[in-house]
This record gives structure tokens, C-alpha cells and sequence, in this order.
């Protein structure tokens, strides 16, 4: 019985120490990536604002050639929303709508996830003029891990996840638009 107090009385340390812990860590996340694409900002710009056109680029859209897909609104405008469904642990289902659009510049997405778990993500496109004919696109998530889950930004690398996505995806859109 002795034993079962101590290993009890230690298993809640931990929980506490664990909370208390996770009130210091931090709870947002960010991870941008960049690439300089050979066409001038304008068409890539036009390219990258309609998020159908992702299907040719974002690795994420590629996990699952079969997800179903479904659209509401005018792709290439504020209020589109691409939704997906699939069966396969690493796509899930949820939802990316075009919320604001600065022409020429930057489109800025939200990212609703509601499977295998529930979160929103802010997601972002830009381009900037790099010289003539040539364009840097800019690809971006922000989020943020409510108390207590922020512990787990401890043990994720949201850099390297992220980033080493977002760096394929935007090598595979260089590809599409240089062709």
C-alpha cells in the first residue's frame, strides 16, 4: 500500500510540475519559407492567389490523390473556401478559405482542421518583385497551442515539420511556373 502512495503521490508531482510548466512555454508558432521563381510577379501572384491551383504545387494536397474535395465561392477571391475529406491519418478533414487579398502582393488563408484533431492556422502567400522576371514568393503559418497543449511545442519541431513542407511545396510550384 506504501508503494502505491509513493508511486501515486509521484505521478501527480509529475501532472504538476507538467502544468506549471506548460504556463511558461510558450504557445504560438511560426514557419515561413521562401523560393525566387523566374516570371514576373504578376503571374505568379494571379497563380498563387487561386487555391485550386495548390492541387499542383502543395505537398499536402498530393498525400491522397483520392480525398474528396469540395469548393464554395469564386476561387481567387476573399470568401473561397476549398474544403477536403480523406480517409488517410495524415490529411484528415477540414477547410482553407481566402480571407484577405492585397492584389499584386499577398493572399492570406485561415485553416480550419477538424480531423484526426481540431485547430485554425493562419496561412499566408506573398510575392515581392526580385528583379526583372523574377518573383519571391513567400509561404507562411502562424498558429497557436491553447494551455495546457502548448507543452507539446516542446517536444514538436513545428520549424521542421512545417518548413521542410512548405520548402517542397513551394520547389514544386518554381517547377510549375518556370515551365
Amino acid at each position: 500500500m506504501k508503494i502505491l502512495k509513493g508511486l501515486l503521490f509521484v505521478i501527480v508531482g509529475i501532472v504538476v510540475l507538467a502544468l506549471i510548466v506548460a504556463f511558461f512555454v510558450k504557445r504560438d508558432y511560426a514557419v515561413e519559407r521562401q523560393i525566387t521563381i523566374n516570371k514576373p510577379e504578376a503571374e505568379v501572384f494571379d497563380f498563387i492567389k487561386h487555391i485550386k491551383n495548390q492541387d499542383q504545387y502543395s505537398v499536402w494536397n498530393n498525400i491522397d490523390p483520392g480525398m474528396k474535395k469540395t469548393y464554395t465561392g469564386t476561387d481567387g477571391t476573399v470568401g473561397f473556401i476549398s474544403a477536403w475529406e480523406s480517409t488517410n491519418k495524415n490529411v484528415g478533414k477540414g477547410e482553407q478559405e481566402i480571407t484577405n487579398i492585397t492584389e499584386g502582393d499577398r493572399v492570406d488563408m485561415k485553416l480550419r482542421f477538424k480531423e484526426p484533431f481540431e485547430a485554425e492556422d493562419d496561412a499566408y502567400m506573398a510575392t515581392q518583385s526580385a528583379g526583372e522576371n523574377q518573383t519571391t514568393v513567400k509561404w507562411g503559418f502562424k498558429g497557436s497551442m491553447s494551455y495546457p497543449m502548448n507543452l507539446m511545442l516542446l517536444f514538436m519541431d513545428m520549424e521542421g515539420m512545417l518548413g521542410k513542407d512548405l520548402q517542397g511545396g513551394l520547389e514544386k510550384l518554381k517547377v510549375v511556373m518556370e515551365k
